[in-house]
């Protein structure tokens, strides 16, 4: 049987570079060769907690090249450049019919695999794509644009979703909490919304970063700081939004402090259930300050998410910070898990 290399998930902060067998496919299934995969913040929790058995392979912010087809397939040939999602709904559903997509049946089985139960599979060099991605999960990529910039296609979906769910519009001013290479997708949509962003991160290549990406205002991230800005640019009102774009829940609080009476506080990376926080029901009741959440994507933002990075609406070949190739997954993942001064997004290239 044909092998190939990938960075397998062998238990807690364990991955190691192995051969592997090329996964087979289906009739209507596709198998494509992984050109880059950006390393995301939930994998590095899968792998640094625990959160699922291994073995699996990681990886799911992807493109590359399609390699082989199914059959049955239609409308893709070998050779086409795309980059690939690994969750799709149904569009059939309770849950789709009301676009809470991310909470489909479907949605929240795994599409695509490069061996073991899937997770992804981009830190391999193929994956084998199931027939309902195949279908509706895979976007074509112009000759023009690079495979590491398709392979943002993902994560610019999941923060636009994020932006749309927290309502940003014209003339906001909005907290993104946290500048690393998520919270500065963030920042860029909101100021392509024409809201006024206020970029809160320790780090100050992250804060100078902001600035260059049309943030009108930079913070450090202790509470009395930002949200003091927060007031000074609004007279004293208070932000109309913020958007949590770090898995630090503490955070929360001085996130409600910051926004004025009937803003909205958007968490995008408490992505572990069983978290628990304590909040200001008053707060929420007599202030009318809403507490949202926004998870993983939205397909209907698909077509949007990709142009953005397309038209080149938003930067993002200026997040990638380091590269490493697959042979090095495991210190890509080590280097995406300690963020240091002048680290933002890591790519790994098969």
């Amino acid at each position: 049987m044909p092998t190939m290399r990938a960075a397998v998930y062998r238990g807690v902060d364990r991955v190691e570079v192995d051969d592997v067998p090329i996964p087979e496919i289906g009739p209507r299934e596709a198998l494509v060769r992984i050109a880059a995969c950006g390393v995301c913040g939930t994998d590095l929790k899968k792998i640094h907690l625990g959160l699922v058995p291994p073995p699996r392979i990681f990886g799911h912010e992807m493109a590359g090249t399609i390699a082989s087809l199914g059959t049955e397939v239609k409308g893709w040939r070998e050779g086409d450049r795309v980059a690939v999602m690994h969750h799709v709904p149904c569009m059939e559903c309770h849950y789709c019919a009301r676009q809470d997509f991310a909470q489909c049946p479907v949605y929240k089985r795994t599409g695509t695999t490069a061996g073991f139960e899937p997770a992804g599979g981009g830190f391999a060099q193929y994956i084998r794509v199931m027939d309902w991605v195949v279908e509706r999960g895979m976007v074509r990529v112009p000759p023009d644009v690079s495979f590491e910039e398709a392979s943002f296609i993902e994560p610019v979906n999941t923060c636009l979703k994020g932006v749309r769910r927290a309502g940003i519009r014209q003339g906001d001013v909005v907290a993104v909490i946290g500048q690393g290479q998520i919270g500065l997708i963030f920042t860029q949509l909101c100021v392509l919304a024409g809201a006024r962003v206020v970029a809160v991160d320790p780090l100050e290549h992250r804060r100078s970063v902001a600035l260059k990406y049309g943030a009108t205002a930079v913070s450090a991230s202790s509470e009395e700081l930002f949200v003091n800005v927060c007031h000074e640019m609004t007279g004293g009102r208070g932000a109309d939004a913020a958007i949590v774009a770090v898995p630090d829940t503490s955070v929360i609080e001085s996130a409600m402090n910051c926004i004025r009476p009937g803003g909205r506080v958007l968490l995008f990376a408490q992505t572990r259930l069983n978290d628990p926080l304590q909040a200001d029901a008053g707060a929420v009741c007599m202030l009318e300050k809403s507490l949202i959440g926004s998870y993983s994507s939205d397909i209907h933002l698909q077509d949007e998410s990709a142009a953005c990075i397309f038209e080149r609406r938003i930067d993002v070949a200026g997040l990638i910070s380091h590269r490493f190739d697959l042979n090095d997954a495991a210190e890509a993942i080590s280097m995406a898990s300690a963020p240091r001064e002048q680290s933002l997004k890591i790519v790994v290239t098969a």
